[in-house]
């Protein structure tokens, strides 16, 4: 779906038209869903904390800017929601692994060689995004899988663009180490497009800052 008419229907929503939740759902959750899997690892997670997000955005639909863009708004609730279960399941770290239904297999038709091997990658990128830390993983999702702009993954993870793009950065850059090694050569999934860091970033930690004189930053 158009993402002028997402904006145009959670504009109607925000005024009190209910009909236009109908709409907004359809057009959002598969892309809420899919988030929401690759941050926690977990199918069963993820599905109670779509529901969580879209009764946050219920209740927080009066606040709704006019005009503005609705998927960002989205992923930034989403995200709340994501700290919050967080910090509510510290004390049960069995929910960090993840699980083998994370990632779907991906259908290449009747060649099964290609789907093995595809599949095989996906699960490789799984495990490495689950080893990541949070930052630099919702960095790269919002970034690669969800095809925010730079800008709108900051307001997203209220950091800076700067920052947005060393995390990512770092998470490619694992994912690339992982995906060529021993093993996994004979892929032929390349490793996704990195984006380009800005000038000086090896030398910033992932808040964007440079590093106190004497500092070696992130190893």
């Amino acid at each position: 779906m158009d993402e002028t008419d997402l904006n145009r229907a959670m504009d109607r929503y925000a005024c009190g038209e209910a009909a236009a939740f109908a709409v907004l759902h359809r057009g959002l959750y598969p892309r809420l869903r899919a988030y929401l899997v690759r941050m926690r690892g977990s199918t069963h997670i993820a599905d109670d904390l779509v529901q969580e997000t879209f009764l946050r955005m219920h209740r927080a639909r009066a606040t709704f800017a006019a005009g503005a863009s609705v998927v960002p708004w989205m992923y930034t609730i989403a995200r709340n929601v994501l700290i919050d279960h967080a910090r509510s399941s510290r004390t049960r770290r069995t929910e960090e692994l993840p699980e083998g239904d994370a990632f779907e297999p991906i259908d290449t038709g009747a060649d099964t060689e290609s789907a093995a091997v595809a599949n095989q990658a996906a699960r490789t990128v799984e495990r490495v995004l689950a080893r990541l830390p949070a930052s630099q993983r919702e960095a790269f999702v919002l970034l690669r899988y969800e095809s925010l702009s730079v800008q709108d993954a900051a307001n997203v993870l209220g950091t800076t663009p700067a920052a947005v793009k060393l995390r990512a950065f770092r998470a490619y850059e694992a994912l690339r180490a992982e995906l060529g090694a021993p093993g996994e050569k004979a892929s032929s999934e390349k490793a996704p497009d990195a984006p380009k860091p800005t000038p000086g970033a090896s030398r910033r930690d992932d808040s964007g800052r440079a590093p106190a004189r004497g500092s070696h930053g992130d190893r």
